[in-house]
């Protein structure tokens, strides 16, 4: 009994959770620029997947061009700190989908996509000082 109990255990741990699904993809990247995934900051490179709760950080010469799965368009400028707490999106029903961004400095340039679309109150920016709901199409947050 003790074997299979072992085998089992050690089979779990081998799969571990499930991965995180892709939520979007870096389009270009310009200076200094890279992606806080938890503990780790990793360097920001074109076609680079986004996941969920990732939050993007550029430097002073530092832009990012992102492109999500429901066809919204983020363009990060310089000294930003822009995260995203909470994607959801069905690429088959286009129903309740759910975009939460933070934007705690820096700017931020947003074209809307599916989900802004489907929803007018799916989409949310928040800044250290107010939250945003999303009516149009396209915008810009700028943070001091």
């Amino acid at each position: 009994m003790l074997p299979r109990l072992l085998l089992f255990s050690c089979a779990v741990a081998a799969i571990g959770a499930p991965a995180a699904a892709e939520i979007g993809r870096i389009k270009r990247v310009y200076g200094d620029a890279h992606i806080v995934r938890g503990a780790a900051t990793l360097p920001a490179t074109t076609g680079e997947a986004l996941l969920e709760h990732d939050a993007l950080e550029t430097g002073p010469d530092g832009r990012i061009t992102v492109a999500f799965i429901d066809n919204t368009r983020f363009s990060i400028g310089p000294k930003s700190r822009v995260a995203v707490a909470q994607f959801n999106f069905n690429e088959t029903t286009h129903q309740g989908g759910r975009f939460v961004t933070e934007v705690n400095r820096g700017s931020l340039a947003v074209v809307s996509g599916e989900i802004a679309h489907e929803d007018k109150d799916a989409m949310r920016v928040r800044t250290p000082t107010s939250l945003l709901g999303v009516r149009g199409t396209r915008f810009v947050v700028d943070v001091q």
